[in-house]
């Protein structure tokens, strides 16, 4: 779920993919795992700049219930030796007859492949990988505790996230303000995080990836990645055919759709998701809404267009602006199990009430409740996406954009609108070219895809899938975003025999409801 102040709110990216954090307990891995203190290389050949890389031994140590190591990576791929970055590593050892290395991305851009091993393991991979696999998240380049995007100080990024915007929404004088402050937003990234603002494309995330695969001793990638994770392993595909081992793909983001192309997706993915909310709502006595979808879907649009009108304060000095109020919509409508949660959203903010609608963006922004930030991922988001997608610099075009916006989706979409002007005036421009990635020669690839997966539509894994010379299609019926290891038996059954037996559908998989 990408995020672009007074802009394409959901755009481009779907973060916390994985889900609800659990927390680790026990006892030190040396009790259970036979501890391997350093990683064995593939020693293969590479580029002489590139063999520092490529050949580096990682020392591993224990951290609470895992180890723990750091990898050092070009700042610029294109200039190995113009400088170094670190990125943060970590692993659970195979808890039985180990099979290799499992990488993992949660999603993003930005969110935190470490913390999704350190808290989450058990929502992000079943128990099945990890008897046989080493499970290994890592921070890629300009996140969490890997060399990260550095902008503002909590209470300058509290002002950039939830203030309300200056003017009417898509007026000449709204889009010069928000130009303006994403010019300021940028200008102070490049002050703090410097040339590596630059370097922190998916493709350049995608080297790293081929980097630690062999500094970890494997010859092939195997890979779990989840939407933006998706995403990046889709890159990786394109990039390194020949090393592609047994990858994942689960709620890929279709590489070849301009950013306008994706907004408009989500804009629809998003309302029919709404709808299938209040269809399920409206029977119930807690429900906020009467009637039927179609009565309630005008509601929930005069909601935010009064917002947007009257922010509501609440008692902690913010206020709840309606790009707030997208988000504290959109981001319960990622698992149906999260949806009662919008019951009580849209229940206080009826009443007058901001708080617990901003509940739920500090949770989607990592705020905490002493006003800190557990991670980057409003400036890491920013800057990948930017870097990643080329953003249109035409304001009539941007209009145009929105009227058909607010035409596809006519109770969300003209708040999805304007996204571009998030990167119109940062300080490095995409010249990036979206095509399809076929990834010739690769090893078969496994893609996921729900049906009503509102951020990554199922339409995108459908054409990755087919995008792909090797593309295989799991389809997941159902509400949510991504399948894997949300309790369907048909889809986690298959990737389980994919990524421990080897075993691939003969065809294409359509798992019925669960």
């Amino acid at each position: 779920m990408g995020r672009a102040p007074r802009g394409v709110v959901l755009a481009v990216a779907a973060a916390a993919s994985v889900g609800i954090a659990v927390s680790g307990t026990g006892c030190g891995l040396s009790t259970f795992f036979p501890v391997v203190d350093e990683s064995t290389p593939t020693g293969e050949k590479v580029d002489a700049a590139l063999q520092p890389f490529y050949g580096q031994v990682l020392r591993w140590e224990d951290c609470g219930d895992f180890q723990c190591a750091t990898a050092v990576a070009p700042l610029d791929w294109d200039a190995p030796t113009a400088g170094e970055i670190e990125l943060a590593i970590i692993r659970q050892p195979a808890r039985g007859e180990r099979i290799g290395s499992l990488l993992m991305n949660p999603g993003g851009p930005g969110v935190s492949g470490y913390d999704a091993v350190a808290t989450s393991l058990d929502v992000a991979v079943t128990d099945a990988l990890q008897d046989r696999y080493d499970i290994v998240g890592f921070d890629p380049r300009g996140v969490g505790r890997s060399t990260a995007v550095d902008c503002l100080a909590p209470k300058e990024l509290d002002q950039l996230l939830y203030a309300p915007a200056r003017g009417v929404r898509g007026t000449n004088d709204w889009l010069t303000s928000q130009n303006e402050l994403t010019h300021r937003f940028g200008q102070a990234c490049l002050r703090n995080t410097g040339d590596l603002l630059a370097n922190v494309d998916t493709a350049s995330s995608a080297r790293d990836l081929d980097m630690l695969r062999a500094a970890l001793g494997e010859e092939q990638l195997a890979y779990l990645g989840y939407s933006y994770g998706a995403y990046l392993g889709t890159v990786y595909a394109g990039l390194f055919p020949e090393k592609v081992g047994r990858l994942v793909l689960d709620g890929p983001i279709d590489p070849s759709l301009t950013r306008a192309a994706i907004t408009l997706a989500q804009a629809i993915g998003f309302e029919t998701a709404l709808r299938s909310y209040l269809a399920a709502c409206i029977p119930a006595a807690s429900c906020p809404f009467q009637g039927t979808p179609d009565d309630a879907l005008p509601v929930v649009r005069e909601i935010l267009d009064a917002v947007a009108r009257n922010p509501i304060p609440s008692t902690d000095g913010r206020v709840l602006s309606v790009d707030s109020l997208l988000i504290a919509i959109a981001a319960p409508l990622y698992l149906k199990e999260t949806w009662p949660v919008l019951d009580t959203v849209f229940t206080t903010v009826l009443a007058g009430q901001a708080e617990v609608a901003l509940s739920v963006v500090d949770g989607y922004y990592g705020r905490n409740p002493d006003g800190d930030y557990s991670g980057n991922l409003p400036e890491a988001i920013r800057a990948v996406n930017c870097l990643d997608h080329t953003a249109q610099n035409n304001v009539e075009v941007m209009k145009e954009e929105a009227r058909q916006l607010s035409k596809s989706a006519p109770h969300l979409g003209v708040y999805f609108a304007f996204g571009d002007v998030s990167c119109l005036s940062w300080p490095f421009r995409s010249d990036l070219e979206r095509v399809a990635i076929a990834a010739p020669g690769a090893a078969p690839i496994l893609v996921l895809g729900t049906t009503g997966d509102p951020s990554t539509p199922h339409a995108w894994a459908v054409a990755v899938a087919s995008q792909l010379e090797s593309g295989v299609l799991v389809t997941r019926t159902g509400e949510g975003h991504t399948a894997f290891n949300k309790g369907d038996p048909c889809v986690d059954a298959a990737v389980e025999q994919y990524l421990v037996d080897g075993v691939v559908p003969p065809a294409d998989v359509t798992c019925p409801a669960a």
